[in-house]
């Protein structure tokens, strides 16, 4: 038989563990650094062209298959390019009636507008409300240009010039509704950015006390953060990649959460290893051989997790999912080549002044963790009791949620639409400014107008002439509720069961109020879809990675729990600190798959290291050791991603702020009690049953448990 080097098997295996350990080779490392500057010089420039290729349509945000997202295609079909979106003027007293001054100003502004509406288009009004203490305007303006953003700020400045005294004018409508949506992302990817680079450099300042190391991961991440936009565009204009707004802004705050959090386990790892060896490169070598399976199991685990809401229906999630994967695996790539390159380059010096000397102790003896350690020791199953009765209270809370927010409570600030939609509801029929669309065969059209009237909630309906090849028509349904109000979602049904019934007409129903509900079902629907692809994923990582059954299936547990604490946390944040008024439909999900993979994250960089600790001295002495070399290095991880989440919760958009608060919490409660606390006290109370049916799990223990080893520790340690 030959020899396992001359074996292919053997000969590959070795191929790869030399080139997993190439950024730590005394002439290598400068091929590694070579061959990043040449991707970043070359490919550097296509990171800026990102934005050119995000959809920030309509149908970025809804279900694919949904019928309010095929009426928007539909309507590109015989509207082309230039869709038509109304921007809505309206002037209000307060507490008293429009003057003839008042009406005189509309009539003014509307030749003002005129220059402004879209082709073959007229502005409505000014049309007085029904109680006389209200003027509309209604301005068709066109979407086939790059002008609408212009379009509606001139509209705002007329409108808000030369106002008689008293008089207030905002300006809504879809038109102003879809501006006050685009100003969220303006510059968001920069600035997200900036804050979340200003905050990881912060905290490692804080964790590393060195002027110098705080720079090696922030560069490296700076690397990933240009591959990853590099990737995403490619992917994007030559893979179908779907990017839209949202996720290109969450995309840089997760390469910045999750890359530091590798910086800091190789480099807790690596000033391990360099208390134990003199030369620089073996420690390095080292430190990648002992660290990397964790690191790139937590990557797998984390992108395969996010890659699971391809699975969702709705295109916005899958975005979010695919791109995040996309980004993660960018952050690996930076954080196990470069990284270690530019740290063996440097040298031992950048760790001054806490210089990791050649044969001394990587740490003291009795440290807060082992302390931790000796605690759960003592009580094992009173502690992981606890934590669960603490997190299981927490989830408590979420039995109160609300579901759904309107389009006012969308935004933590007020934007300028939302009060001009407040107002025409107040003095107009609530969904004039809004109107739902419904799109049906021409020759269907008269019976399909004469179904819809006849629905209750339907305040008018008004044919659209317009057609690219006269085979189809729209019809503008005014509903008398405001669009984004419960009321007009059970219109928007009976309104689809009657146009449905129409032989022939093949009829379909859209609009921001059909929209709404379309979204709110499926995002009801992804959460049955895709949670149990995510579970089944992860545990398949986890047991190909621990090579057991048991230890698997309780880690996951442990990390649920901590979604349904983390979940019911955050709704006593949002309703007693922040006043939200509700919860976006989205959110369950999206924060399920981050903390599943993000919580799964600790928990494996905990139990690998408790694994490789158990083979060496057994089980219980495993745990107390494991939990003592990572304590310090997971809770400084857990505190720089919970931080780079929460530059999220300072957006205007209320869903991502939301996001943000939500993951930051559960991310806090992994660090501080599952893994700190329940995952431990769980694995000293199983013993080492935790690893059948690996040999680990069946191999005879050392006598004595824990607390048998504490003990025995600390009489060594007055020795």
């Amino acid at each position: 038989m030959p020899a396992l080097s001359q074996h292919p098997a053997g000969r590959c295996r070795h191929a790869l563990r030399r080139l997993a350990t190439a950024p730590g080779g005394k002439r290598t490392k400068w091929l590694v650094l070579a061959a990043w500057l040449i991707i970043v010089v070359a490919l550097g420039p296509l990171a800026g062209k990102l934005g050119e290729v995000e959809d920030s349509s309509a149908n970025a945000f809804l279900p694919g298959n949904a019928e309010s997202a095929k009426v928007n295609t539909e309507l590109e079909k015989f509207r082309g390019e230039d869709e038509i979106i109304p921007a809505v003027v309206v002037y209000t007293r307060s507490d008293a009636a429009t003057t003839e001054a008042d009406t005189a100003k509309a009539r003014a502004d509307r030749a003002d507008f005129a220059s402004l509406v879209a082709k073959g288009e007229q502005i409505s009004g000014p049309v007085p409300a029904e109680d006389g203490k209200a003027l509309m305007l209604v301005v068709p303006l066109s979407t086939g240009g790059d002008d609408m953003t212009d379009d509606v700020a001139k509209i705002r400045t007329v409108a808000a010039a030369n106002a008689p005294p008293g008089l207030d004018v905002e300006v809504g409508g879809p038109a102003g509704s879809l501006i006050d949506n685009i100003k969220v992302f303006d510059n968001l990817d920069s600035t997200l950015m900036l804050a979340t680079g200003a905050v990881v450099t912060l905290l490692l300042l804080i964790t590393y006390r060195s002027p110098l190391l705080w720079l090696f991961p922030v560069l490296s991440v700076g690397f990933a953060a240009v591959l990853t936009q590099v990737a995403t565009y490619v992917l994007a204009k030559y893979a179908s990649l779907p990017v839209d707004p949202q996720s290109a802004g969450i995309l840089m705050v997760l390469v910045f959460g999750v890359g530091t959090d590798y910086a800091l386990l190789l480099i807790a790892r690596y000033r391990e290893e360099l208390h134990r060896h003199e030369d620089r490169h073996e420690a390095m070598r080292l430190a990648l051989r002992r660290s990397g399976p964790a690191i790139v199991a937590s990557a797998g685990t984390i992108a395969i997790g996010l890659a699971c809401l391809a699975f969702a229906d709705i295109n916005s999630s899958r975005s979010l999912g695919l791109v995040g994967a996309v980004g993660v695996v960018c952050a690996l790539l930076a954080m196990v080549t470069v990284l270690p390159a530019l740290l063996v380059v440097a040298g031992r010096r950048v760790f001054w002044p806490f210089v990791p000397r050649y044969g001394t102790q990587p740490r003291k003896a009795r440290t807060v963790w082992s302390r931790i350690g000796g605690l759960l020791a003592r009580r094992p199953r009173w502690s992981w009791l606890m934590s669960i009765a603490v997190t299981a209270v927490l989830a408590l809370s979420a039995t109160g949620i609300t579901m759904g927010l309107t389009n006012a409570e969308m935004f933590q600030d007020k934007p300028e639409s939302v009060v001009a939609q407040e107002k025409l509801s107040a003095h107009y029929p609530s969904g004039s400014s809004d109107p739902a669309t419904v799109v049906v065969r021409t020759d269907a059209r008269t019976a399909v107008q004469r179904a819809a009237a006849q629905v209750g909630g339907v305040e008018s309906v008004r044919a659209d002439d317009r057609t690219a090849d006269g085979s189809l028509t729209s019809l503008s349904v005014v509903l008398r509720d405001a669009p984004d109000s419960e009321a007009a979602k059970r219109t928007i049904d009976e309104l689809r069961d009657a146009v449905h019934q129409v032989d022939g007409a093949e009829a379909l129903v859209g609009g921001t109020t059909a929209e709404s509900l379309d979204t709110r079902r499926a995002a009801e629907s992804d959460l049955k879809v895709v949670i149990p692809i995510v579970l089944a994923v992860v545990l398949l990582v986890l047991v190909a990675l621990l090579r057991s059954l048991v230890a698997p299936v309780l880690l996951l547990a442990t990390v649920v729990l901590s979604y349904f604490g983390a979940l019911g946390a955050s709704h006593l944040v949002f309703e007693y600190v922040l006043d939200f008024a509700a919860m976006d439909h989205s959110l369950p999900l999206m924060g399920f798959v981050f903390l599943v993979a993000l919580g799964i994250d600790y928990n494996i960089f905990l139990m690998t290291r408790v694994r490789e600790e158990a083979v060496a001295q057994g089980h219980s002495r495993g745990v107390l050791a494991g939990l003592s070399s990572t304590g310090g290095v997971i809770t400084s991880a857990g505190i720089v991603l919970a931080a780079t989440f929460a530059v999220i919760a300072s957006m205007p958009l209320v869903s991502m702020a939301q996001l943000g608060v939500l993951v930051g919490i559960g991310v806090l409660l992994d660090t501080f009690l599952v893994r700190t606390v329940l995952v431990p006290s769980l694995a000293l109370d199983i013993g080492a049953r935790i690893w059948w049916p690996s040999r680990l799990g069946r191999a005879p223990q050392p006598h004595g448990d824990a607390r048998t080893a504490v003990g025995e520790d600390r009489v060594l340690e007055k020795v």
